[in-house]
C-alpha cells in the first residue's frame, strides 16, 4: 500500500538528518535525534543515549578499562557548499574562567598540526577533539571517527592533567 504524502514528506525529512526543535515539558526546545546515527551506532552495538541537543551520548572504555571517554555523535548535519558533514565531539580539558591559559592554548594548537584526523576547538570553556566526517559515511566510517575522538581526547585529558589517574570526561 502505498504511503500517504504526508506521511511520505515526513519519512524523507527523517531521512535527511537534519533534526527538528520541539518544545519539552519544561519549556525548553528539544532537538530531535538524527534518526540514521541511531542505525550506524545500533549496528556498531554502541550503547548510547540522546541529549536533550538530540546528539548520540555516550562513554566509551578506553585502554585497560580503568578510564573512560565521553563522546558525542552530533545530530546536526553542517554543509559546505554540496558537503554535508557530521561532527564527533570528545572533551579533554575544562577551564574555570572561560579563557585557556597560554601553555594551553598552544599545547592543543602544536596537538591538532600532529593530528592525522580531527583537530582541537574551544567551545565555551571546553576543549574539544572534533572529527568531522561525511553525513552520509557508513558505520566503519563513524566507527573510526569515535574511536579517533575518544583516543585523541583521552590522551590529551591526561597530559593537560598532568596526572594519569584522573579522568573528568
Amino acid at each position: 500500500m502505498p504511503l500517504a504524502r504526508p506521511a511520505l514528506a515526513f519519512l524523507l525529512f527523517l531521512a535527511s538528518g537534519q533534526g527538528f526543535a520541539t518544545p519539552a515539558a519544561d519549556g525548553k526546545t528539544v532537538t530531535a535525534a538524527d534518526p540514521t546515527v541511531a542505525v550506524l551506532l545500533d549496528r556498531l552495538g554502541y550503547k548510547y543515549e540522546v541529549d536533550a541537543d538530540g546528539d548520540y551520548k555516550m562513554t566509551m572504555a578506553v585502554g585497560d578499562d580503568k578510564r573512560s571517554q565521553l563522546v558525542f555523535v552530533r545530530s546536526p548535519v553542517e554543509t559546505y557548499g554540496s558537503l554535508r558533514i557530521r561532527e564527533i565531539w570528545s572533551p579533554a580539558y575544562a577551564s574555570a574562567g572561560g579563557a585557556f591559559p597560554g601553555p594551553v592554548a598552544n599545547r592543543l594548537l602544536e596537538a591538532s598540526n600532529e593530528l592525522k584526523l580531527g583537530a582541537w576547538v574551544k567551545h565555551g570553556g571546553h576543549a574539544l577533539m572534533v572529527v568531522k566526517i561525511d553525513a552520509g559515511a557508513d558505520a566503519e566510517a563513524l566507527e573510526q571517527a569515535i574511536t579517533a575522538a575518544v583516543t585523541s581526547a583521552d590522551e590529551m585529558e591526561k597530559e593537560l592533567a598532568g596526572d594519569p589517574t584522573r579522568d573528568e570526561f
